[in-house]
Order: structure tokens, then C-alpha cells, then sequence
């Protein structure tokens, strides 16, 4: 019997320009499932984020070795759910030590597809990642082997993460050429203190292609949480990964951190004042305003901690211009405007503003 769960006030949107809809909010399973989280646990997790209106999970075959992969395949496998009603992205790049296990050559980019499809247990993917650029590898061999494993039924659209608007742009220019089909979207890191790609670099790219982000680390692994405010807490990620984070520990700990550390504090003052929410509730709905944020992808270890996660439904529409000015205020690191380079700037609709008026 299949699992069945109803959507709760959950909003969806296109991932950038195709048809295709996802929640605002979606489920990640990096640093989590397959590693500190297995078995049971998973499956609580991810009914509760279906029972409240997530039906896009997100993984790759480098997390957690593709155990987190496996782990999610055998949980979608376990509900029954209809598959039609579910979203599954999952990237490309680390699948292994060996030469061709890495990377995006054409033979990693099919043989990893499969590879991921075996541990999810599941035909097709919605989306592939690339989870990152490959420079050793020309952009049209990249292109076609997508769209190869888009024409097999293996996915349908491919995307990015963490590539420069510039290596996006030339896969574009490469798709265009030769009549193939372009990446949708771009997996980014985006968070209050971390603005300028996604909110710059990639302001063209939003204007001229209409890309969406499917935005990870929306609270600044944790630190958007209030939780490292007065020291790191021994069950936080930053404790239990502390190998991993070893770079972010040093800097939360230099003069820049302490002092995002100050402004937490303040926008702890004004979440709790004047918006009636936490901190990480105010975050979250930030990332979620902005028009070019597809989805925001959560992380959750508790099912508790996916729904308090999505109280911050309710603060997206408290988010005012003037609350959005203050905030802008504390936060004192909005981009610059992406250059001009001496050109009129376009409208909405394409068309060249007037120089005089």
C-alpha cells in the first residue's frame, strides 16, 4: 500500500526556467544520512518531510560514500511512494579513488549516472548535478554526455553546482551550438554572510537564462541558528565533523567570524522583537524571498528539526521592505551591482532603457 501524505501550506516554484515544480523547501542528505544518521531514523525523517509538503530530496554519489544514496533509495522503496509525486536530485563527480571514477569525462558522467541509479533503486533522477567544474574536461564533451543521459531516460535536466557564471555561460554558448539542452539551475552555497556569487557573480545568468539556485548551507552551518554564540555546542556539526570544518573552526574563531557572531545577536534581537520567530527562521525566509532562490535544501538529522525548519513558511510574507532594509542595515555586505561596462540596462521585458529622460 503506498504511502500517502497531503501537502501543509507548502509553497512550490519552477526550478529556473523549465517546468518543472519543487518546493521552496527541499531535504538535503550531505553530512547526515548514511552517516551519522542510518537505518529507521532516515525513514522518520523523511515521512515527516513529506507529511509536511517536501517532496524533493536531494543527494550525491560522494555523500557519505554513496551510502546516503543507498539509504535514501531504500526508504522511497519502503513507503511505496508514487513516483511521479516526488522530486530526486543527485550530483556527479566524486564516485570513487580510481582515474575515470571522478570528474565529468563522458564515461564517469554515464557510469556514474547508472551507479547512482542502482543505490537509489530507482529508473530516473529529475535532476543530475554536476557537482562540480571539471577543467581537464572540454565543456562540449561535458554538454553532450548529459544530454546523452537525459536522451536515455536516465534524468530529466541536468544542472551545477558551484561552477563560475563564466563556466556556466559556456555551457550555454556549447548547448546552443550544437542544439542540446542547457543546465536549469545552479546548487550554491547562500546564506546571509555568503552573497556575492549567488547574488552578483550570477546576476546575468538569473536575467539572461532565468537559472534558478537550489541553495544548501542557508544557515551557515549552524552559525545562523544562534547555536555558536557563545562557543561550539558538542553535538553541533561543527563538533562531530570537526576534521571537516577545521578551516570554518579558524575562521569563526578570527575577528570577520566573531563579528557575524555580533550580528547574529542582533538579528536575534529583531527576529524574536518584531517578527515573532528565532533567528534561523528569519534566515531561512531570506533565502526563500529572493525571486532567484528555487529551493532551500534543509538539513535534518531529528524529524523535530525538519518541522521547526519550516515555521519559517509562516515569516516569509512578514518580511517587509522595511524589515528587509534593516536587516540590510545589520547585515552591512549587500553586492555591488554587477558592472554595466558602459551598457543601458534592460527592463524586466529585454528591452534598453533610455538614456535621457
Amino acid at each position: 500500500m503506498s504511502y500517502v501524505y497531503e501537502t501543509k501550506n507548502m509553497l512550490f516554484r519552477r526550478l529556473g526556467p523549465s517546468g518543472l515544480r519543487v518546493p521552496v523547501f527541499s531535504l538535503g542528505a550531505w553530512l547526515t544520512y548514511g552517516e551519522t544518521v542510518v537505518g529507521d531514523p532516515v525513514k522518520e525523517i523523511i515521512k515527516t518531510a513529506l507529511e509536511h509538503g517536501i517532496n524533493m530530496f536531494d543527494t550525491a554519489e560522494g555523500y557519505a560514500s554513496g551510502k546516503a544514496e543507498i539509504e535514501m533509495g531504500r526508504v522511497f522503496k519502503e513507503l511505496d511512494l508514487k513516483r511521479s509525486d516526488l522530486v530526486i536530485t543527485t550530483k556527479i563527480f566524486w564516485g570513487g579513488k580510481g582515474p575515470n571514477d571522478m570528474g565529468l569525462s563522458r564515461k564517469h558522467i554515464i557510469e556514474g549516472t547508472k551507479k547512482c541509479l542502482e543505490r537509489l533503486q530507482l529508473d530516473y533522477v529529475d535532476v543530475i548535478f554536476a557537482h562540480r567544474p571539471d577543467h581537464s574536461v572540454p565543456m562540449e564533451e561535458i554538454v553532450r554526455a548529459f544530454n546523452f543521459v537525459i536522451d536515455q531516460g536516465w534524468a530529466f535536466y541536468w544542472a551545477t553546482s558551484e561552477w563560475s557564471a563564466q563556466e556556466i555561460e559556456e555551457a550555454f554558448h556549447v548547448a546552443s551550438k550544437l542544439g542540446l539542452i542547457a543546465p536549469i539551475a545552479e546548487q550554491c552555497q547562500h546564506h546571509m554572510f555568503h552573497r556575492e556569487r549567488p547574488e552578483k557573480e550570477y546576476a546575468p545568468l538569473y536575467r539572461k537564462y532565468s537559472i534558478g539556485t537550489t541553495v544548501y548551507s542557508g544557515l551557515a552551518r549552524g552559525l545562523l541558528t544562534g547555536k555558536y554564540n557563545n562557543g561550539i555546542p558538542q553535538d553541533s556539526r561543527y563538533a562531530v565533523h570537526a576534521d571537516f570544518f577545521k578551516q570554518r573552526l579558524a575562521e569563526l574563531h578570527s575577528p570577520e567570524g566573531q563579528q557575524q557572531i555580533e550580528k547574529v545577536k542582533v538579528l536575534t534581537e529583531l527576529a524574536e522583537k518584531e517578527l515573532g520567530c528565532s533567528v534561523q527562521h528569519l534566515a531561512l525566509a531570506w533565502l526563500a524571498k529572493n525571486p532567484n532562490t528555487s529551493t532551500v535544501i534543509l538539513g535534518a538529522s531529528k524529524p523535530e528539526q525538519v518541522v521547526d525548519n519550516l515555521k519559517a513558511l509562516d515569516v516569509i510574507p512578514k518580511l517587509t521592505p522595511e524589515i528587509m532594509e534593516k536587516i540590510e542595515k545589520i547585515l552591512d555586505n549587500k553586492p555591488s551591482p554587477y558592472p554595466s561596462y558602459g551598457r543601458p540596462a534592460l527592463d524586466p521585458f529585454g528591452r534598453v532603457e533610455p538614456m535621457f529622460a
